[in-house]
């Protein structure tokens, strides 16, 4: 296979960025195919901690970045991005980037429009308010801008004059200050010139690439139970998170994407809102957090903390596409008396091997846990299967048969060569 999608198993923040990074040093082209900068990924190397948003993962290793036309594209975050990136060394140059020229613009209105929205809510979503739903909300109603009016001024400020006549409709009938033209345009116009030199037609150096051989990487942010069909909905995110997101995300035939790369921890956390069956309140769950470094990359919220939920994570695997796993941070278990797996759920009294798709069910649900014995060497670093305390090894062997996907490399620390490969994703 020349091509790997990287998909999140789980809520995500599962330690996709340095996945991507890793698979990076043998792909040529790194996509990110949908989302914006509410998601972020951090890559560790040589000791310097990258956090990054909007840009490719690969751009840290020089390799050609793309963003997709289902990335929802805040032009003022990622020029900062890219200036955060140039203080650590890395140029990023329109010979390391190109942007679809079609991608969705994230503007100021959005993050109005989003704060405002979670206010008003009796049961808060916990959005990041960086305005990405909103603008996935003027993508699909079609009045949105995408990345080439930047190029057009006079039709860049009637498209959005027709978006703000939309939505100061809506803020003045919930009685709040509509929201100012003419600054928005000008910082708009005001950006242009820098963030043009970008766009590019993405889909066509994809087609380039394919018909070439050359390994391409697809990113994904956000994860399964993220995505806006088949997460936990409504506490989900605004766009595709799933392997087919990849082709329509980033103007590829389905056929082409290769494998599908699914990354789990081997605990697991969510940000905001939204039922989680394994969760582990008290003590414990704040071991993990702690050990973990369970915070927000962009927001520093801190994560919710539980076991691994293989049921979640089966069902994931067949809606998503995933046939292979990369599980991460085997070495925050380090030490613990015992781990557990949730392998099953209790509804109503019945037992159940399935997430059910309403919110209602899913709070009700009881974990069905196993108990594996802990160790109490260390996992961190160990770049070999067999140098394996027993008991992790054989947590790793349970998760894959609970699941039924094998595991192509499991992470053993924060830098990108501290990983056990055992099936390399590129064939």
């Amino acid at each position: 296979m020349s091509n790997v999608v990287v998909v999140g198993a789980q809520w995500g923040d599962e330690g996709k960025g340095r996945i991507v990074d890793w698979l990076a040093e043998k792909a040529d082209i790194v996509v990110r195919y949908n989302g914006g900068h509410n998601a972020g990924h951090t890559l560790v190397v040589d000791g310097r901690t990258y956090k990054l948003a909007l840009l490719p993962s690969g751009v840290v290793r020089g390799k050609l970045g793309l963003i997709g036309n289902g990335v929802a594209l805040d032009p003022e975050a990622l020029l900062a991005e890219i200036d955060r990136m140039a203080a650590l060394g890395i140029r990023v140059t329109p010979e390391v980037l190109q942007i679809a020229e079609t991608a969705t613009l994230v503007l100021p209105v959005h993050r109005a429009l989003d704060a405002a929205q979670e206010r008003m809510r009796a049961k808060p979503l916990g959005t990041t308010l960086r305005g990405i739903g909103p603008a996935y909300e003027d993508k699909v109603g079609r009045r949105g801008l995408r990345v080439c009016d930047l190029a057009e001024p006079d039709l860049l400020a009637e498209k959005l004059d027709v978006l703000l006549e939309h939505h100061n409709a809506w803020l003045r009938g919930t009685g709040q200050e509509p929201f100012p033209r003419e600054p928005m345009l000008s910082g708009l116009l005001a950006m242009a010139p820098r963030i043009l030199p970008f766009v590019g037609r993405v889909w066509e150096q994809l087609d380039h690439a394919h018909t070439s051989g050359k390994r391409v990487v697809f990113e994904g942010s956000q994860a399964v139970m993220l995505d806006i069909d088949w997460g936990s909905y409504p506490y989900v995110t605004s766009s595709s998170t799933i392997a087919a997101g990849a082709a329509s995300g980033a103007g590829i035939a389905p056929s082409q994407l290769g494998r599908v790369l699914g990354v789990s921890k081997v605990y697991a956390t969510r940000v905001g809102e939204g039922p989680f069956t394994s969760e582990l309140d008290g003590a414990l769950g704040d071991v993990l957090r702690q050990r973990g470094g369970e915070y927000g990359v962009n927001t520093g919220r801190p994560r919710r903390c539980g076991w691994l939920d293989t049921v979640q994570l089966r069902q994931s695997c067949k809606v998503a596409g995933i046939n292979q796993l990369a599980l991460t941070k085997l070495d925050v278990l380090d030490g613990f008396e015992s781990v557990q797996l949730c392998v099953g759920y209790m509804l109503d009294g019945a037992r159940i091997d399935y997430m059910p798709s309403t919110n209602a069910e899913q709070q009700r649900l009881q974990p069905v846990l196993r108990r594996y014995e802990g160790w109490a060497g260390s996992t961190r670093g160990v770049r070999s299967y067999g140098d394996l305390p027993p008991q992790a090894a054989a947590l790793i062997e349970a998760i894959q048969n609970e699941v039924g996907v094998p595991a192509a490399m499991v992470t053993t620390g924060p830098e990108r060569d501290d990983a056990i490969v055992l099936q390399p994703p590129f064939a």
